[in-house]
This record gives structure tokens, sequence and C-alpha cells, in this order.
């Protein structure tokens, strides 16, 4: 090893839960030490338009209410929530906001009172914004600012390989390549991954490109269980831009909140008698039936017809401004459409304060299943969820600490590791293909038969690799997970199991690897019918 730090907690990953976890950690008197393996900012918060939901006990609907804010919640999660882990972490939303405004996250407003909108999936006007459709910008700045002024060390271009054991056997940090690909050793008796999501599993997302799965596949080898891999949540309004791949713009949901409306190409409602919510509907149920009308008529796209909005501009500036960089003015033309890879609901599993069944090993924001999205995830939820558990998890970390559960240990210094890669062109276009909206055990089948011939194993030396690396073995329980669960259900969708199975599939498929580096299935195995 050619460097090394010590902290009490290292966090890896710089978006909302990550900057939330390191601020709450040096609150509680922690040696935090960030990093991450990009510029701080380049994660997939600062790309977040829509908002917080949120139901704040000054401000909100005459009927809405923090229970209220749950039974949506449930309702869009399709049977696979964990009603505890929904109430508790819905339940400090307001408490959480608070604290990002304390520490200076400026939210739109007039008169003293906060905007709200309304997304897909919710009853009420609970979705706070900022700067119109940037609020993950706006909550991204705050927290980045709060963080550098609070003397907190962070790393950038610092890329997490692999888990450090100690002499034990327990987690003891974090390998980690430096900007010139340095191996160096973070040590810490606690790692918490805030890494983001696996939108770059897929050809087009919404994704930003360092969002490659790192945080699971560390996880995974570090002897953590991953659960609700096979639900990719589509969102049904990314740009569509002719013969462009990679990282779609988002067209924020609350476009449609604001009256917007899906259109085929033939100028037909697309929702219209789908749901009783209409273009309200839940992300899964308006990605499917986009897709659907896209196959049905032949076209490249569907259309959102915002031109009804006043003062468009102003009230979505990101969305205007990628939208007329396109070539399109949607103040007067309908927007073209597409679904487009954006939130994994599934993830390492924890529970409400980021704890994994791993000692020492936390996880918080979109790379953890807490419970709270189940197979759906209702709009606006992630930065909630990103705000509440970030703290907890810190909070977690220092009771552990206190508790004598975690503890430093000398760590055993590992060899550059190893791992199966796979060209990520080839892994995109398989998983596009395969494990998409529309799945079959056939497609599914001959996806990880593709995945399987084209890996190599590679030592992960540079960024690129470990990417590579996570990317492959994320696809894989990705595929395994989709392949297990025969029915369709939220975000998950099989062409030959169409119908919802709450007898045999209202439970998680969960993942771990063995000693061998195979997965295998942690959950128990659904029931034989009887003849």
């Amino acid at each position: 090893m050619t460097w090394e730090a010590r902290a009490d907690l290292v966090v890896v990953g710089t978006g909302v839960a990550g900057l939330t976890a390191a601020l709450r950690a040096r609150e509680l008197g922690l040696r935090t030490l960030v990093i991450t393996k990009d510029a701080a900012a380049a994660g997939n918060t600062g790309w977040a338009q829509g908002g917080v939901a949120v139901v704040r006990p000054d401000e909100h609907d005459a009927d809405d209410s923090v229970r209220r804010h749950v039974t949506d919640t449930l309702t869009a999660g399709a049977g696979l929530c964990d009603e505890h882990a929904v109430r508790e972490i819905l339940a400090d939303g307001a408490a959480a906001v608070a604290r990002l405004r304390a520490a200076g996250a400026r939210f739109d407003g007039a008169d003293g009172e906060l905007a709200r909108t309304r997304e897909g999936g919710h009853t009420a006007f609970r979705v706070i914004h900022a700067g119109g459709d940037a609020t993950g910008a706006e909550v991204q700045r705050a927290l980045s600012e709060a963080v550098g002024s609070g003397g907190i060390p962070v790393l950038e271009r610092h890329c997490a390989a692999e888990p450090v054991r100690g002499d034990g056997g327990t987690l003891a940090g974090v390998l980690a390549l430096d900007p010139h690909g340095n191996p160096g050793v973070v040590r810490a008796p606690a790692v918490l991954l805030a890494t983001g999501g696996l939108g770059r599993l897929y050809a087009a997302t919404t994704n930003p490109e360092v969002a490659t799965a790192d945080g699971i596949a560390f996880a995974l080898r570090a002897g953590a269980t991953a659960a609700d891999l096979e639900f990719v949540q589509f969102h049904p309004t990314a740009l569509h831009v002719p013969g462009a791949s990679g990282r779609r713009p988002l067209v924020t949901e609350a476009v449609r909140g604001e009256g917007a409306v899906l259109l085929d190409v033939r100028g037909d409602r697309i929702m219209a008698g789908v749901h009783p919510l209409a273009d309200l509907a839940p992300r899964d149920v308006v990605s499917a039936e986009l897709d659907r009308r896209i196959a049905e008529t032949g076209a490249e796209c569907a259309y959102l017809d915002a031109t009804g909005i006043p003062e468009f501009a102003a009230r979505f500036p990101t969305v205007f401004a990628s939208c007329r960089a396109a070539g399109v003015d949607p103040r007067r033309e309908p927007i073209p459409v597409t679904s487009a890879a954006h939130y994994s609901c599934g993830g390492v599993v924890t529970d409400v304060d980021g704890r994994t069944g791993v000692a020492g090993l936390y996880a918080a924001g979109e790379v953890a299943r807490t419970g709270l999205h189940g197979a759906n995830r209702l709009a606006s939820n992630s930065l909630l969820e990103g705000l509440v558990v970030g703290a907890r998890a810190a909070e977690a970390v220092a009771r552990d600490l206190r508790g004598g559960l975690i503890e430093a240990r000398r760590p055993v210094l590992p060899p550059v590791p190893a791992a199966a890669v796979v060209d990520r062109e080839l892994l995109q276009r398989t998983m596009t293909a395969h494990a998409g909206i529309g799945r079959t055990a056939e497609g599914l089948a001959a996806a990880r038969e593709v995945l399987d011939k084209a890996g190599v194993v590679r030592p992960l030396r540079t960024r690129e690799a470990v990417e590579d690396a996570s990317l492959a073995l994320t696809a894989q329980a990705l595929l395994a997970a989709a392949e297990a669960r025969t029915e369709s259900r939220g975000s998950h969708r099989r062409r030959d199991h169409p119908a919802r199975d709450d007898v045999r599939w209202r439970r998680s498929v969960a993942l771990r690897l063995d000693v061998s580096g195979w997965l295998f299935r942690t959950d128990r195995e659904p029931p034989r019918s009887v003849a």
C-alpha cells in the first residue's frame, strides 16, 4: 500500500445520504472521512429535479397527514414495502427537512410559506422544491458547503475498490485507489456506503456516469445481503433525442403534476382510462403503458404536452434548458419523451438506521434497501430517505462504537483484488434488451449466458476496472432476482408471468455471495403447489 488514512467513520459517496451522514457524525464527535470517486458534486443528487416529499406539521394540505403519505407510499410499493420502515422514515421527514434548511438549503415559496407541488402516486400537494426543478442541485450545494465549512475532509477522485478485513476477520476499512491509481487503506471501524444507484447497467438512463453499482458490489463482497434488485424504476419521461445514448435529460414528474399530459404519436391520451390517477399514476404503471403505446404505434417516442402550463420556463428552468438544447420549445410544442432507467428500489439490505448484516458496514440512500420503496418508489421519497437514513446511520455508528459493538481493528493489508469484468457497451446492450421493462425467462437466461461468456478476470487497478467489475456482479445479481420472481409486480414486469402473485411472491428475493464468490439466494423458497 502506498498511502493510509484513519477515521472513526469513512463515508463512501457525496450525495444527500453521504453528506448528511458526515455532518451528523461530526456533530456527534466522530472523526469522519468522506471519499468519492469523482468530483464531490458528480453523483445523482444534483440531478434530482422534482423535490422532497414531506408532510410538515405547520404547512400541509388540510386533509393531508403523515399517515396519508404512508398510505400513498405503501400503495406505490405494490405490497413489498416494510410498513415499519415506511412509518419510521416518513415520520422523521419534517425534522430532516428542518435540519437541511438550517444547513442553508433554500426552497421555493412566498410570504414565509414553502411552495408545494404534487407528483405521480401522491394524493396531496406535499412535494417541496427548490429552483423550480433544481431541488437536487440546491440540496447538493447546501450540504457540500456545510461539509466544507465544517472542516470534514473529502478525498475526491478516490475509488473504493474492496472491503478491508481486520486480524479477526471483521471489517476494518476500505481499500481505495487514489487519482493516480495508487492503492491505499482507509482504516476505520465503520464504513457507510452512500454510493447511489445502478443506472449505468442500461444503455439509456437518467443517471450520471458515476452510477455504476459500486456500493452493491462492495457490500456483497463484504458479506452483506442485497434484495429487491429486480425492481428497477424506469422514469417514463426522459427527453428523447434521436441517436443519443447514455444519460438522458429528465423531464420531472412535477411537469405532469402541473397539468401536462402524455400523448402518443397520433395525439391520443396515453393514460386516459388506464389508472384512476391518469398521468399521475405510479411510475411503473406510466412507464409500462408508455412503452406499450410506443410499440403499438411503431413510433420512436411519445410526447408530453405541457403547452398549457403558464410561465413554463420560470417554473421548470432545467427542463426548459434541456428542451431548448434539443431544439424543442415546450411552450409551443409537445416534448418528445421515452422511458429510461432511473432508480433502484432495491439494494443492500439495511434497517432504518442503515445497519447491514455485517458488523461495521452501513448503507444509506439509493444503494440501500430499507423497505421504504418496495416494488416501486413513490416520487420524491428518495431525497427524503437520504436525509433521514443518512442522519440515523451516523447516530447508529456512534451508538455502536460506544457500546463496543464495533471497534478499530488492525487491518490485514490485501493485495490488489481481481474480479470478472465485462465490456461495458456489451453489458448495457444486453441488460437493455433483456432486463428492461418487459422481461421473460428466455431473455433473462440469454442475458446471463452472454455475461458469463464475456466475463474476464482482471486486477482492479483502475477506477474503470472497479466500475466494470461492479456492473458485472450487480447485473448477474439483478438477472438472478428477475429470473426467480415469476410474476409481475411494481417495476418488475414479466411478459411470461403478467399477473401479480401475492400467495407466492409477496416477499423479497435476497442474494449473497458464498466463500467462492458465487451468488446464492438467502430468502425462503416459495411454497410448492400441491396437485
